[in-house]
């Protein structure tokens, strides 16, 4: 599947850097230049294909907290110039060849560390696509059989230790305002829909990014949890902006595949929600909102099939729905 081209540099430069923060995920911290764990052999049969599949997507996921101020250096190094990933390309070789272009800009050892760990996305995507071909379906079941986000039980008071966003002159940071319309062309206003709910989780997503599509399962469990509580989860696909007809096709054929129903939205990417877009360059993204439209805590960066990135956000959850009730 290739990615959406668009027409302005600001959006080219936007949908290089989530591509590569998706890829750069899957190089996993392993000791002394070894290839990463599940790299050895290759599975004996469906079984082993899907567990040796979830294993190197959870590296994947691994990656996404691991020398993050290395990676930006490599993704504003492909805004110069640099095409998208073809299809059936290996996703190191072009991360090694970016790196190459901007190895003026690594210490001699930051340029090693990062060159390694290109090296390792290499062997794991090869893997992958070993995987992928001889056992079609291991990619549906690694997914389907992550683990969910789990109960809360830590409703307490909302808590004023700082955990909640503040802007630069202290007030609350407000998640930015847009008008736009869902999948299926119903408007939707920021302030009606955080108004109508007591939290409301906003996750960031794409659709050619392995670690967005594998969460979308549990996040639509979790929209039916948080329903019963009176919140809302909705997902942005930021290949959708702007109402691309094929962007939003491709969007709801994945999202049907994966049996999610919530509601996913566009706005404008020259609007104040667009450009708060722009900058995020780790995917999946999730916001936690309260009823008063304000950011609650710090973002979930990664698949919340993490154990600690669904307590993580269990916890913000918690504290938006405590704080709604007080």
């Amino acid at each position: 599947m290739k990615m959406n081209r668009t027409t302005t540099a600001g959006r080219l430069l936007a949908l290089l850097l989530l591509a590569l923060m998706m890829l750069s995920l899957t190089a996993c911290g392993t000791k002394n230049g070894d290839k990463a764990d599940g790299m050895s052999s290759e599975p004996k049969n469906a079984e082993e294909a899907v567990a040796m599949h979830k294993d190197l997507m959870a590296q994947e996921n691994a990656i996404l907290s691991e020398n993050t101020a290395l990676w930006e250096k490599v993704f504003m190094a492909a805004d110069k110039g640099m095409t998208m990933q073809e299809d059936g390309k290996n996703y190191g070789d072009f991360l090694l060849s970016t790196i190459e272009s901007a190895k003026d800009q690594f210490t001699a050892d930051e340029l090693k560390l990062i060159q390694g760990e290109a090296e390792k996305i290499r062997d794991i995507e090869t893997k992958l696509t070993m995987i992928e071909e001889k056992y079609p379906e291991a990619a549906q079941e690694s997914t389907d059989g992550a683990m969910s986000v789990p109960a809360g039980n830590d409703t307490t008071t909302p808590p004023d230790d700082g955990s909640m966003q503040k802007s630069d002159d202290g007030s609350m940071q407000k998640f930015p305002a847009f008008e736009g319309k869902d999948l299926d062309g119903n408007t939707v206003k920021s302030d009606e829909l955080f108004s109508a709910n007591a939290v409301t989780v906003v996750n960031f997503w794409f659709t050619t990014c392995n670690p967005c599509v594998g969460e979308l399962s549990e996040l639509d469990a979790l929209n039916k949890e948080l329903a019963e509580k009176g919140g809302a989860l909705i997902g942005v696909n930021t290949f959708t902006l702007d109402g691309d007809e094929a962007a939003i096709s491709e969007a709801k054929d994945v999202l049907a595949k994966k049996g999610a129903t919530y509601q996913n939205v566009y706005f404008n990417s020259d609007g104040e929600a667009g450009k708060f877009t722009e900058n995020i360059f780790a995917y999946p993204t999730t916001y936690v909102v309260d009823r008063n439209g304000n950011i609650v805590g710090e973002p979930i960066v990664g698949a919340i099939t993490e154990k600690n990135q669904a307590e993580k956000l269990q916890k913000l959850i918690d504290q938006a729905l405590a704080a709604d009730a007080s």
